[in-house]
């Protein structure tokens, strides 16, 4: 015979067994308990042992047959009504996740929430996982493998290593002021500074590429204009002397040449020392050198990877390019979708259209370009159905472009905010700092 019930012999009542929640007494009958013998408190009359029942229970006095539990007495008074209706109701002004560790501890089932907490409790429980992902997750994302947000800007464990290393205390202040800029007033300026070259740097890049700008010498060679070789140079060399600054004083050169924001800027200005020891090679005349004009040229457009220098001075571009990485696979999602309906529309726009004179769509490969375009709304107007069913056919195809464009991205969307929000908050506490 099961423990308790032998010790509820010295009572009269011994169909009872008294609950102590809390400072909250409760009789309860066996019977009740009996139809939840899954919970903790039915669980308890099937104790063959005093040991058994402290499993269950915080203690147990066999003297009083009264058994100990050291958890909020108000929740318990929604669990004697549970034992009563055999339904759980939520608590108001309990955290979700407390109500969820309450239930679990008395053994109650989520199935056994009422219809008329359900939809609340599961409206808490999506407000709390976004809460929970935006600090949990998140947090993880930001610092897995060189791509973290916390890792785009300086970390307070960053600045724990610089203790025990050479010239401690000037790289550290240093390494403060050029990469958290609201640290004092210095800081700002160096980072009004950085951001102003990248702009002039940025504009310089524009204007040379306007015809009126370029110039040629005697041998009728095309020249860069004097003065935006200048800034040009001018601006290498401030973005040089900061990365190697940065590189110098950084607390872990591995992880420092890890991060995506100073591969950028390396890859913003290894093109001009390239570029340059490419002209010096080609005015020695080298034969081997055939293809060195080509070889300038692509190192030059690799300049306008200094427009991504402005993501170390926006926390929305930061966020962007985390949200791309961390979207992976609704990106993915959205290229099999399109690519599913491009495949489709543009069979069928070729067996509508081939046998019209007048339409240009007279093959499948021209059906994808037709298919692509119309598909994701740009519309070049370039090639287009002229046949009744060609037309119907492409409302079908743009209709079917927004509903699949539209799936995706809105997770996209929503990652995107919380990741800036999270972005602004980590500046502007570390701003306070």
């Amino acid at each position: 015979m099961p423990y308790g019930q032998i010790l509820h012999r010295r009572s009269p009542d011994d169909c009872f067994i008294n609950v102590n929640v809390g400072g909250f007494k409760q009789r309860m009958e066996h019977d009740v308990l009996k139809q939840f013998p899954q919970t903790r408190l039915g669980r308890l009359l099937c104790c063959s042992s005093k040991e058994a029942i402290l499993e269950l229970c915080d203690d147990f006095s066999p003297s009083e047959m009264e058994y100990y539990f050291d958890r909020n007495p108000r929740f318990f008074c929604y669990v004697l009504n549970f034992y009563l209706t055999g339904k759980i109701h939520l608590v108001d002004g309990l955290c979700v996740f407390s109500f969820i560790q309450e239930i679990e501890y008395w053994g109650i089932k989520e199935r056994h929430l009422d219809f008329c907490c359900s939809s609340k409790f599961h409206e808490l429980m999506e407000l709390a996982g976004d809460k929970h992902w935006d600090q949990g997750s998140a947090e993880l994302q930001f610092h897995s493998a060189g791509s973290s947000m916390e890792e785009l800007s300086a970390s307070e464990e960053d600045i724990d290593v610089f203790e025990g290393s050479w010239c401690a205390d000037l790289r550290r202040k240093i390494w403060i002021r050029l990469e958290n800029p609201g640290h004092s007033t210095s800081a700002k300026v160096l980072a009004v500074a950085s951001l102003s070259l990248v702009i002039i740097s940025i504009v310089a890049m524009c204007i040379h590429s306007m015809p009126a700008v370029h110039e040629v010498d005697l041998s009728e060679k095309e020249t860069e204009d004097p003065v935006l070789a200048f800034f040009e140079s001018l601006c290498v060399l401030c973005f040089s002397v900061e990365f190697l600054l940065r590189l110098a004083v950084a607390p872990s050169v591995k992880k420092f040449l890890c991060s995506p924001l100073n591969i950028i800027d390396l890859l913003s200005i290894m093109p001009f020392y390239v570029t340059l020891a490419c002209d010096i090679m080609e005015e020695g005349e080298n034969t081997e050198l055939e293809n060195v004009g080509k070889v300038v040229q692509i190192l030059r457009l690799m300049r306008v990877f200094r427009i991504l220098k402005l993501a170390r001075h926006s926390a929305g571009l930061r966020s962007l390019g985390a949200t791309l990485r961390h979207s992976s696979h609704e990106i993915g999602q959205l290229v099999l979708f399109l690519s599913v309906g491009i495949s489709m529309f543009s069979v069928l726009i070729y067996f509508v259209e081939k046998e019209s004179e007048e339409s240009e769509l007279q093959t499948i490969p021209i059906g994808w370009w037709w298919a692509t375009i119309s598909m994701t709304t740009v519309g070049y107007g370039d090639t287009f159905p002229v046949t009744l069913a060609g037309k119907l056919i492409g409302t079908v195809c743009i209709v079917c472009g927004l509903l699949i464009v539209a799936l995706p991205i809105t997770n996209i969307f929503n990652k995107f905010s919380k990741f800036y929000e999270r972005q602004q908050h980590i500046d502007l506490r570390r701003s306070y700092k």
